[in-house]
């Protein structure tokens, strides 16, 4: 692999802006993290995002980091990566991202960021540097991580339901508010261990394309660990407000019971993602969670038009972000 010289700046410029990714990561998914547990009542919204930010950061101290080895080295080929690449990768998501989040659309920050990087990668030597292997299990759970958040939402609904046929409604409401605390926390913890670990193996491939890491290296430097799970929690804890009333309330209506059955399917969907390497989308994932729930009780609680406009978001992102990742590279190449 040719390792490139570039100024000290440029690379820390880079890293920089590889960090508010990251954050604006965590702000346009805090609604993940926090709308069931906002929307049912049982935190307000500031006391939520700082509960959801502190189990973002705790996540470093419990997964391996599979999933930042898989996009440093499971998308493109590290050799083809330079500078150019990283940037218009991380500008082709960060502008995704915000125009998302503007419109209160709850797409993928993940799958910005790989859509980003093919795009880079290809406008800069066309789609032989691709790994084809990687982006297809990529692709692939763009379905698995919903539906399986769909199946698993669905039958611990059904499961608590059977479980507390006879328990008084009130009774139950107070049992799970406490409940949903944890199921909340859990969900923070699956979300910080799967997309902390997206930027940090971006930056972890600038690193090694500049001669700063090496390829051998198994695990990135313990400042890039930090520093990529703190400015995740940061962006968390700033919280992206247009998107949760969307997630909370308007695809189907929550009760706490109902909260903790989405948040607990979604974090399982999202430790077994982390556990075996697959970055996967924490909105499609709590979105599949949602609907699951809803549907288990009655299908027509779910607003069948929301979710399939929400899924048309999901399916441009990757090639909306590559497009703008395409033209942040050739901005990339006139300005660094």
């Amino acid at each position: 692999m040719t390792t490139i010289q570039i100024s000290f700046w440029v690379l820390a410029l880079l890293v920089a802006l590889a960090l508010v990714f990251d954050f604006m990561n965590g702000f346009h998914d805090a609604a993940n993290s926090i709308a069931t547990v906002v929307s049912t009542g049982v935190l307000k919204p500031h006391q939520a995002v700082v509960w959801a930010a502190f189990f973002n950061f705790v996540a470093i101290f419990i997964f391996q980091l599979k999933v930042a080895a898989t996009i440093g080295k499971g998308v493109v080929d590290p050799a083809v990566v330079d500078h150019y690449v990283i940037c218009g990768a991380l500008i082709g998501a960060i502008s995704w991202n915000v125009i998302t989040w503007y419109y209160g659309i709850p797409s993928s920050s993940s799958h910005a960021l790989i859509g980003g990087l093919i795009g880079a990668t290809v406008a800069k030597v066309g789609t032989g540097a691709l790994v084809g292997a990687g982006i297809l299990k990529i692709a692939l759970f763009i379905l698995v991580s919903p539906a399986l958040g769909f199946l698993l939402g669905g039958l611990i609904m059904i499961a608590v339901a059977w479980m507390c046929f006879r328990t008084a409604p009130r009774r139950m409401d107070s049992w799970f508010r406490r409940l949903q605390l944890v199921s909340s926390a859990l969900y923070s913890i699956g979300h910080g261990s799967n997309d902390a670990q997206k930027t940090m193996g971006i930056i972890w491939l600038l690193l090694i394309a500049t001669g700063v890491s090496s390829a051998s290296d198994k695990l990135p430097p313990s400042w890039v660990i930090v520093s990529c799970y703190a400015a995740l929690a940061f962006g968390t804890l700033f919280g992206g407000w247009r998107i949760v009333k969307t997630m909370g309330q308007k695809i189907t209506k929550l009760k706490p019971v109902g909260g903790f059955c989405a948040e607990t399917g979604g974090a399982i969907t999202l430790f077994l993602a982390s556990s075996f390497g697959i970055p996967v989308s924490t909105t499609h994932t709590i979105t599949g969670a949602i609907v699951g729930v809803g549907a288990s009780q009655k299908l027509s609680a779910v607003r069948w038009g929301l979710a399939g406009s929400i899924v048309w978001a999901w399916v441009l992102t990757i090639p909306a972000s590559a497009l703008m990742a395409a033209a942040g590279w050739w901005v990339a190449r006139q300005v660094l």
